[in-house]
C-alpha cells in the first residue's frame, strides 16, 4: 500500500480533533543517538497527544547497559513503549568499521519488520503514520516501503554533516575519485569555507567513504529528514539544503537537549553532589570543564600532557578522566586511583584549583554559572548543550564526525577556539602538546570574551526557536501535519 506525500504547508497542525496514530522509532544503539532520539519522542508528546510511540531497541553489541538506559528514559511516559529486537551475532570489536557496523544494523531488517508487523500494527488499531530511522539505520527505509509506510530519517548530528553525506553520494554517482591527502581543499556546499582533507578522517578510508556515500544516497529515498539543529545556528548549511528541490524536505527541530537525564544511582548522586558543591564555591566563568563524551579516553602519555598544560595555565578546572577500554571492549572505564596515572607533584599543586572525576553530570555542569569554557570532543549533543548554556568551546575532536564538527564551529560559525581540529583516537602518533593546551585555555579564559558573548547570544536564540513562532517550533508543526496526513 503506497502513501502519497502530503502538501507541505508549513502550518502547525490543529491536533485537538485528530485521532491517534503510531510512530515507530528505530534508533541506533549508541548513547549519543539514543539521548536525542528519546528527547525528540518526548517533545512530540509534549506538543500533541495524537501519537503513540514505539521504540524498537537494537541491542548494543558491546554495552548491554544501553537497553536499561532506554528503559529508564521512557519509563515515565505511558505513550512511549520500547520493544527490544532479538540479539544477533555481532562482529568482534577488532573488526568493527563503518561498513561492518552498517551491515550489522542491516542484518536486523527481518527482525525490525517482524516487530512492526506483529507487535506494533497487530496490537493497536491506530495506523502507523511513519517509521523514523536513525542516520545509521537508513536500511530500514526499505522495510517501511515494503509495509507501505512513510519513512523519515532522524539525523541526530548537524545539518552540515547531513550535507556532507549527500555530497559524498553525488561524488560517487558522478564517478569522481575518493578523497586523497594530496587533494586541494574541498568545496562542500553545506560548509561555508573550503574543507581540508585533515578534518575528514571519518572518510579517509575508501570503505568508510563508500559507506557514508551509500547512506547519503539512501536518505534521498525517505519522505523527509529531521535534523537536531536550528536554522539560525547553521544558516549556511540549512539554506543550501532547502534550495535543493531534489532532496527530501528537511525539518530543523532542535536543539533537542535532555536537561533531566536518566535517574542517578546512589553513587552517581553522591558524585554529582560533590561536583556541584565544588562548583558552587567558585567564581562565575572561572572554571574550565574538560569532558570528551561516552568514548573519550586518552593514552596515559596524553593524560599526563593534559595535566601539565592545565597546571601551567593556572586556571581552575573540572576534568572528567576516563580509562581506555580493555582489550576486546569498546567502552572506556574509570580509574580508581589518580595517583597511579598522574605525578604526585601535579596532584599536590592542583588540589586547590582543580577537580578530577570519572563521570560528570555534563548538562548540570555546563548550566552552572562557574563554568567559563568547555574543552570538548565536539560531539553534536555536547555542542548543543554547551551553546544552550552560553559556554564557549575549545575544540578537541576525538572520533567519528567530530573533526568536521570542530572545523565548522571554528571556521564557519566562529563559536569555538581551536586547540586541535584533526586529532584522531586511532592514530598513535597524534599528540596534543602541553604548551598548546595551556595557550588555548589561557586565551579563552583571559581573552575570550568575544566567544563567550557569542555563545550566550546563540544560547538565547536556541531557546527562542523552540517557543511558539520560533523556527524550530514551526518546522515541528509542519512535520506533525505531514504525519497526521500520512495515516493509513
Amino acid at each position: 500500500m503506497s502513501v502519497c506525500k502530503p502538501k507541505n504547508t508549513g502550518a502547525t497542525a490543529n491536533t485537538s480533533t485528530m485521532k491517534r496514530a503510531q510512530l515507530v522509532f528505530v534508533p541506533c544503539p549508541g548513547i549519543g543517538h539514543l539521548v536525542s532520539t528519546v528527547g525528540f519522542a518526548k517533545l512530540i508528546l509534549e506538543r500533541t497527544e495524537n501519537f503513540l510511540i514505539t521504540m524498537l531497541v537494537i541491542n548494543h553489541p558491546y554495552d548491554p547497559s544501553v537497553n536499561s538506559y532506554v528503559e529508564s528514559l521512557v519509563a515515565t511516559h505511558t505513550q512511549i513503549k520500547s520493544i527490544t529486537i532479538p540479539a544477533i551475532a555481532a562482529p568482534p570489536v577488532e573488526a568493527l568499521t563503518e561498513k561492518v557496523f552498517t551491515q550489522f544494523i542491516r542484518d536486523h531488517s527481518p527482525l525490525v519488520r517482524d516487530a512492526i508487523v506483529n507487535q506494533v500494527i497487530a496490537n493497536s488499531p491506530a495506523p502507523v503514520a511513519s517509521v523514523i530511522v536513525d542516520l545509521f539505520c537508513a536500511c530500514f527505509i526499505d522495510v517501511a516501503k515494503e509495509l507501505g509506510v512513510p519513512s523519515y530519517v532522524f539525523f541526530c548530528s548537524d545539518a552540515a554533516f547531513y550535507g556532507l553525506t549527500v555530497y559524498l553520494s553525488e561524488r560517487e554517482d558522478g564517478g569522481q575519485p575518493k578523497f586523497r591527502e594530496s587533494d586541494l581543499d574541498y568545496t562542500i556546499p553545506s560548509y561555508a569555507n573550503p574543507v581540508p582533507y585533515r578534518v575528514l578522517p571519518l572518510v579517509h578510508r575508501d570503505q568508510a567513504y563508500e559507506t557514508f556515500g551509500a547512506l547519503g544516497r539512501k536518505y534521498k529515498e525517505s519522505n523527509g529528514v529531521i535534523i537536531n539543529t536550528f536554522s539560525e545556528l547553521e544558516s549556511h548549511a540549512v539554506n543550501t539544503l532547502v534550495a535543493r528541490d531534489d532532496l527530501p524536505s528537511i525539518f530543523t527541530v532542535g536543539p533537542l537537549i535532555d536537561h533531566k537525564g536518566k535517574g542517578l544511582s546512589g553513587s552517581e548522586a553522591a558524585k554529582r553532589d560533590e561536583i556541584m558543591k565544588w562548583l558552587d564555591d567558585q567564581h562565575e566563568n572561572s572554571v574550565v570543564f574538560l569532558c570528551f563524551g561516552s568514548q573519550g579516553a586518552f593514552r596515559e602519555e596524553q593524560l599526563k600532557e593534559i595535566a601539565i598544560g592545565l597546571e601551567r595555565s593556572g586556571q581552575l578546572f573540572l576534568w572528567a578522566v576516563r580509562k581506555p577500554p580493555s582489550p576486546g571492549e569498546i567502552m572506556p572505564g574509570y580509574y580508581t586511583r589518580y595517583d597511579e596515572i598522574f605525578p604526585a607533584e601535579f596532584l599536590e599543586k592542583t588540589k586547590n584549583i582543580g577537580r578530577l572525576c570519572g563521570w560528570a553530570p555534563q548538562v548540570e555542569v555546563l548550566a552552572h554559572r562557574a563554568v567559563g569554557a568547555f574543552v570538548s570532543h565536539c560531539g553534536w549533543n555536547s555542542t548543543l548543550e554547551s551553546l544552550w548554556y552560553g559556554v564557549p568551546i575549545i575544540t578537541w575532536p576525538y572520533y567519528g564526525e567530530q573533526q568536521i564538527n570542530a572545523f565548522q564551529l571554528v571556521k564557519d560559525l566562529g563559536l569555538a577556539v581551536e586547540l586541535t581540529l584533526d586529532f584522531r583516537r586511532d592514530c598513535s602518533t597524534d599528540f596534543v602538546k602541553a604548551e598548546d593546551i595551556t595557550k588555548a585555555v589561557k586565551y579563552m579564559m583571559e581573552q575570550g570574551s568575544e566567544y563567550r558573548d557569542k555563545a550566550k547570544a546563540t544560547g538565547e536564540i536556541a531557546k527562542q526557536v523552540l517557543l511558539e513562532g520560533g523556527s524550530s517550533y514551526v518546522a515541528f508543526g509542519r512535520l506533525i501535519e505531514q504525519w497526521l496526513g500520512n495515516k493509513l
